[in-house]
């Protein structure tokens, strides 16, 4: 289990490292907004939200990112499959909710 745990810290960390931003003098304005986001329950803590997206989809996460689009936080989560393939979710970070999945690689199935 410490192993799941260091994998959900070094997500959380590229979450907030990984932000889009156009610029520098940016970048700290949106790391302060999704910090100050989680802290007011705005958002779920990414630890949660794997929670959860393990719960329905076992696998590895290379990749997590905290995205703000018009005022709505949301999670981009890139998910290794026991079987190979690689599953894309995007998840509501207010609700924890899986807004759209698109799967590639081995063993996709179509409508995912």
């Amino acid at each position: 289990m410490p192993k799941l745990l260091q994998a959900f810290s070094a997500a959380l960390l590229k979450a907030f490292l990984t932000l889009p931003v156009p610029s520098v003098a940016r970048d700290d304005h949106d790391h302060d907004r999704a910090r100050a986001a989680l802290q007011a329950g705005e958002i779920l803590p990414l630890p949660v939200i794997m929670a959860r997206v393990d719960e329905l989809h076992p696998g590895q996460v290379p990749a997590v990112e905290l995205e703000n689009e018009n005022g709505l936080w949301h999670y981009e989560i890139k998910l290794l499959e026991p079987g190979g393939g690689l599953l894309k979710l995007d998840v509501d970070a207010r609700s924890g909710r899986i807004l759209r999945q698109k799967q590639k690689g081995a063993h996709a199935r179509p409508g995912r």
